[in-house]
Formats: structure tokens, sequence, C-alpha cells
């Protein structure tokens, strides 16, 4: 029964897909519809341009506590300008009331953080060969700074009559100190460089490396065992300082349970800056369990002495910030002929796919609302212009949408190298939701997301006019016909990881965006595209494209 299923929910797929890409195509044929009836329809030229409005939304205090990922880094955007990315984050001690043993002496400590990686091949002896360079943007070293962080990061807002979480926002625009890194509350600003401890690491000359971690143990038949592990951030602390703020707290009130410890060592603060102006970003992979500090020490007598290690999980409040220094592009003042889409705290585009006034009803005048045009020119009315009354919750149709798209021209003279992985996120600004058509969209890779949701979100083509995207929005509109939807507003974002439809607030919004995708947050690239406007050539200008069907008139 198992395998009936799974192959009656591939039909399903390949079913979709193929009616998707005839739907898509632009010389249409003539497709009969069960929903009409056999020789009643015609979808050869029903073809509907609608005017839409577009507009930018520059991007400030962005909520940057506890996402699964974070960057770390230096990366100058060709079009925008430099982000320097850095992370403070807690550490949960894995056992409390921790033993040491006797005379205990710690051997190395090591910080492990993986990266996103995939397998890409095997060597000569079968081992697996990785990739970084999905979450990896640009090569030049960065200078690389660990220090303790004495900022404590609470877990309730104090202000909050229902102890909600506490929330950090992002504070990027460098107005303060311009190499500090801070956060905001909300009812106060943290710079946390005056909270720096002690320097426990550095490397001046830091690049990230897609080699395989390979560990030697020598075990007690007296041979090495080997284990190999994904490319990770893997490096080794200064001993003295773990010995003196972890060993030398054995048996005492510090280290007897997880909220004294975060009260007593606050956590790290990885701290990145340029070399020369130049830099690397990496997107670390928090969601791991392999993201520790693990102490490896001896104890016992002198001839006696057994090995053992004590581990901290990076877990508990972690925070992502940024230093922003857009010299290319004032997102605070730019026109809507452009759209600017930058991640971490940038810009995003807002469509109203039925914004302002249009012509309905043919007398010359612009003075009908397009929603309620539209609205008219796909249900069915009564002889008194009314709608109908909906059947079984969805108000009747008089013509049928076959396929919505929302057509998107990128501004082609962009270095196409640079661009040629993004992946726009589409979703729904009121109510902070995915759309119907992503819903509705079999093709999830979870494994490799710049081929996952292909249909509803497109991905970036070069053919036929220059870069573009094309979103599918045909459930999302027959929901706004159907069902008195009035969500029309879209947001538009670059994205690394389309599979991630979590959002994350922005504090004090005055509008209709009041969160944002937090995989946005984890881009430091951005792109822009042409708007809707008349300034726009009419082959570049943001367009919604309805391909419908309608029943034959008959004699």
């Amino acid at each position: 029964m198992k395998k009936i299923l799974k192959a009656l929910e591939f039909t399903g797929v390949i079913l979709f897909l193929t009616v998707f890409f005839i739907a898509c195509d632009k010389d249409f044929s003539s497709v009969e519809s069960d929903v009409l009836g056999s020789g009643n329809s015609n979808i050869l030229d029903n073809k509907f341009t609608g005017k839409i409005t577009a507009y930018n939304k520059k991007l400030d205090s962005l909520q940057i506590n506890n996402l699964t990922s974070a960057l770390l880094g230096f990366y100058n955007d060709p079009a925008y300008g430099s982000t320097s990315a850095s992370i403070i984050t807690q550490v949960d001690p894995a056992i409390d009331n921790p033993s040491f043993g006797t005379n205990p002496k710690i051997d190395s400590v090591v910080l492990t953080i993986p990266y996103f990686s995939k397998i890409i091949g095997q060597d000569s002896l079968g081992n697996a060969i990785y990739s970084i360079k999905d979450s990896l943007y640009g090569n030049a070293p960065i200078d690389l700074k660990i220090y303790q962080n004495n900022y404590f990061l609470r877990d309730f807002d104090p202000s909050s009559p229902t102890d909600a979480q506490q929330n950090y926002f992002s504070k990027a625009d460098g107005a303060i100190v311009g190499t500090d890194n801070h956060a905001i509350t909300g009812s106060s600003t943290i710079n946390f460089d005056n909270f720096k401890g002690d320097l426990i690491y550095r490397d001046s000359l830091f690049v990230p490396s897609n080699e395989t971690i390979v560990l030697k143990t020598l075990v007690s038949d007296g041979n090495d065992e080997i284990t190999r592990s994904s490319p990770r951030l893997r490096v080794k602390l200064d001993t003295t300082f773990w010995h003196n703020t972890i060993f030398e707290k054995e048996g005492q009130i510090e280290l007897s349970n997880d909220n004294n410890f975060k009260n007593y060592f606050r956590g790290l603060y990885i701290k990145a800056t340029p070399v020369n102006d130049q830099g690397n970003m990496i997107l670390l992979n928090f969601g791991q369990e392999a993201s520790t500090i693990t102490i490896y020490y001896t104890s016992g007598e002198t001839d006696l002495r057994t090995k053992d290690s004590y581990t901290l999980n990076l877990t508990g409040n972690r925070l992502n910030t940024f230093i922003n220094n857009y010299s290319k592009v004032d997102l605070s003042n730019t026109n809507d002929d452009k759209l600017y889409l930058k991640g971490i705290e940038g810009s995003m585009a807002v469509v109203d796919l039925f914004g302002g006034l249009v012509d309905c009803d043919g007398d010359g005048n612009v003075d009908d609302d397009a929603l309620e045009c539209f609205r008219k020119n796909y249900l069915k009315l009564d002889d008194g212009g009314n709608y109908l009354d909906p059947v079984n919750g969805r108000r009747p149709l008089k013509r049928l949408i076959n396929e919505a798209q929302l057509v998107i021209y990128e501004d082609e003279t962009l270095n196409d190298e640079a661009h040629k992985y993004d992946r726009i996120y589409v979703y729904d600004v009121r109510n902070n939701l995915t759309t119907t058509d992503y819903d509705f969209d079999p093709t999830l890779n979870s494994s490799d997301p710049l081929s996952s949701k292909v249909i509803s979100l497109g991905q970036r083509s070069t053919n036929n006019g220059g870069p573009k995207y094309k979103i599918r929005l045909t459930e999302y509109l027959n929901n706004i016909l159907t069902r008195d939807s009035t969500n029309t507003k879209i947001g538009l974002v670059l994205s690394p990881n389309v599979n991630n439809t979590s959002s994350s607030r922005i504090l004090n919004s005055n509008d209709t965006v009041t969160r944002v995708p937090s995989a946005s947050m984890l881009i430091p690239r951005g792109t822009i595209l042409y708007g809707a406007t008349d300034n726009v050539p009419e082959n570049k200008r943001m367009k919604l494209e309805i391909y419908y069907s309608e029943p034959k008139e008959t004699n």
C-alpha cells in the first residue's frame, strides 16, 4: 500500500509540473478545461498585464537574536558597499557541578562551529570532497579576534508585564562608533566593544577552508583512530584562560547550574574586521550540535593519568551584529524606478499588485479602484452588478486564472557572476506568511535550497531579454478573488535559503511591513531590480501577467 501511495504522489507531482510548464509557455496551445466544459474554453490569446506599484523600503533595527545561522566576516558588495558581521553568543555547560579529578591539566581547548557545506566528489581513497562556496562570500583574509564577552544577554524583557522574550535589534549604520558592534534592546543601545574581556584567540589572516577536518586519536592497542568531519571553523583557544575560568571554579556556585554559569561567564564576542579593506564572509551553522568549546585535559596521579574532556555548547542567546558602510548607494534616498534588495540590515521592495486607480469602465478617466476592477473582471455579477454570493466559501468566477506571474527584470549592468545564484523570496507582508503558491509548490529540495521551490519562486534566468525572475502568484490571486482576501501587498527580499520561512521583527515599524524573512538577514549580497514606474522602459518594467480562460459565447 505504501508503494502505491508513493507512486500516486510522484505521479501527482509530475502532472503538476507538466501542467505548470505548459501554462508557462509563451506559445499557448488550445487546452480543454474540465472546469468550463469540453469545447467551451479558450486560452489562446487571453493575457492581461496588470498595473502594479512597487517601492523601496529601507530596513533597520531588525531582530538579530537567536538565528539558527550567523554571518562572520567582511564583504564588500560591488553595488552597495561593505558590511562587517560579528557574533556575540552565550555558552552552556553540558553538565553541572563537574568534577575534574586530581590535579587536572588542560591539553587543549578547541572551538568548533560547522560551515554550511556539501559533498561534491570523492578523493582517490573514497573520502568526501566538500564545497563551501554557496555560503562563502569573498576569499581575502580577515582579522578574526575572539574575546570574552562581559555583557549579560537577558532571556526576558524586564519592561514587559508578561515576561516576554528579550529581543535584540540591529544598529548597523556606524553612526556611534564606526568600528564597534552595537545592538538595540528597544530602550537602550549596547556597544559590545565596551564589554570586551580577555582576548583568547586571534588570527590576523583568517580564511575559511573547505578541507575535511581529520583527527587522529591514539587508542589502547597503539593504533590511531581516524575521524573525518565536514569543513568547519576549528581553532585552539588559550588554555591558561580556560584553566582560570573553569577549572579554578570546580565545586563553586559558578558551575552549579546553567543560570549561575551564564551570569558568571557571559559568553564570547567573535569579532571580524577587514584587512586592507578586503575580506571574506562565511555563514556559520549554529544549528548543529557540533558547535562547541571542548576542553581536553588529563587528571590523576603522575603514573596513572587519564584523559577526559569537558564541553561547553554554543547555545542560549546569540546575536549577529553588523556594521554597514553603504558607500555606493544611499538606501534612504532612492526613487522607485529601481528597487534595491540588500541583505542583512539593508533594503527590500514592496509590491502592491492592485495599487492606485485605473480606467476600469473605459470612460477615459483613471478613477476606478484597481482591486475592485480586477474583481469585477473575474467574478460573476448579478443583473444589478453585484457579486454573486459565495458557494462553498468561494465566490463564482466568470474567468479562470490559469497562470499569474510577477515578471521582474534585474539591472543588466550588475556583475552577472556575483548574482547568478541569487534567489528572490516572496511573502505576504500583512500576515508575514508564505504565499499560497509557495505552500502548494511540490519542488521542495531540503538539501539544496538553490534548487528548491522553483515553481513558485522561480530561478534567475538570463534568457530572452536579460536577467529576470518569474514569481508565480496564481493561487494568491485566486484567493483574492474567491475568498475576498485583501492581501494585495507582497514583499521581495534576497534569500540564501528559500526553505527558511521564519521571520524576524522590525523594531517600531510604522507601516505595513512589521517583519522580514530571517533568511534575508543572512545574505550579505544585494541586487538591483527595475521597478514598475512609467520611467522604466517597457521591456524592463516589472509587470503582473495573468493568463486566463473564459467560456466561449454561444449563439
